[in-house]
């Protein structure tokens, strides 16, 4: 078996092990508000993220594509199943790291980071695709802010539209209703998350030579969507307690109008092919609706922690991976 198979071998196991990673780091985002308002038992919470992130992941390959072609050329690539490599090692480290400590921080940034880092150590900065990789960027930037105003909005329409009702019937049925948007959160996760991890391994498969287009093959498709699955059926209960209670006390209602607007915000992402980072979409959304009931209510101490992860995670991973390449070299 020669040099070249062996490590694209390597790539798609790390990438697989990269998304079962990023299912566990990631659960929280879509159950955490349903857990800690009891609207549902953390085991059936999983069990509803993990089927609901596979389906997710199966149903979309635009984000793939998108991490695939526009950070860098993958038909072009100098070393590139090294650069691939070393950036998986790298953003497999950071994830693990940061869900040691229990910190929101953002797999989307990771492995964003890894990939250029890798590849300016390669080729120098000449080899990015600067008008993509800026898109990707700003997506990543914009998603929060964007999801904070759209979670603002919405809870501030529910305390118009439901400002008469019971307060205990009410929650009662924001429970019930809280359900499906759990479940509506978990499948916009897959949609937008595991997509990553396919493109990886499709960029690995052209740096080999084994395969022509940026199409993503059904069976990249399937294992991503199993891994994320698995990865997700594992749970990362670290996060959960963060997402879950260390920003502000969720009630029902809180819950479902935080859903709903991190699940818009993922899915249009989707739609228009760009990889967003769902844990701090989630937690912006989180921050939003906080600050719509009571600013006070927010621990603002708790989101600039999450700010500082989210500021300094590119760059982290950026000088990273741009370390290990340099490793991985050395033994080829």
């Amino acid at each position: 078996m020669d040099s070249l198979l062996i490590i694209t071998v390597a790539i798609v196991a790390f990438a697989l092990i990269f998304d079962f990673i990023n299912g566990f780091h990631d659960t929280a985002n879509a159950i955490a508000t349903a857990v800690s308002t009891k609207a549902l038992k953390p085991r059936h919470a999983i069990i509803l993220a993990a089927i609901m992130n596979f389906l997710g992941a199966l149903m979309a390959t635009g984000v793939a594509q998108t991490i695939a072609k526009d950070i860098v050329d993958p038909f072009k690539l100098e070393n590139g199943s090294i650069v691939i490599l070393a950036a998986l090692i790298s953003a497999i480290a950071w994830n693990l790291l940061t869900w040691y400590f229990g910190i929101p921080s953002s797999s989307s940034h990771a492995l964003i980071g890894s990939i250029a880092g890798a590849a300016i150590a390669s080729a120098g900065f000449g080899v990015l695709h600067y008008q993509g990789f800026s898109k990707i960027i700003l997506a990543l930037i914009a998603s929060p802010i964007l999801a904070f105003i759209v979670g603002f909005i919405v809870y501030s329409i529910f305390k118009v539209v439901f400002k008469n009702n019971n307060l205990t019937k009410t929650n009662r049925n924001f429970r019930f209703i809280q359900i499906g948007t759990a479940a509506l959160q978990a499948f916009s996760h897959g949609t937008n998350d595991a997509q990553k991890a396919m493109g990886i391994i499709t960029m690995a498969l052209i740096s080999a030579n084994m395969q022509t287009t940026t199409d993503i093959e059904l069976w990249v498709k399937i294992c991503c969507a199993t891994a994320m699955g698995l990865g997700t059926a594992v749970g990362g209960w670290k996060i959960i307690k963060t997402v879950g209670g260390n920003i502000m006390k969720i009630r029902p209602a809180n819950g479902v109008a935080a859903d709903l607007s991190s699940a818009f915000v993922i899915f249009g992402a989707t739609f228009i092919h760009l990889p967003v980072s769902t844990t701090h979409v989630v937690s912006s959304s989180i921050l939003g609706v906080g600050s719509s009931q009571r600013v006070k209510g927010v621990k603002w101490t708790t989101a600039q922690r999450m700010i500082i992860t989210w500021i300094v995670t590119l760059p982290i991973s950026i000088l990273l991976s741009f370390v290990i390449y340099h490793i991985c070299m050395l033994f080829v």
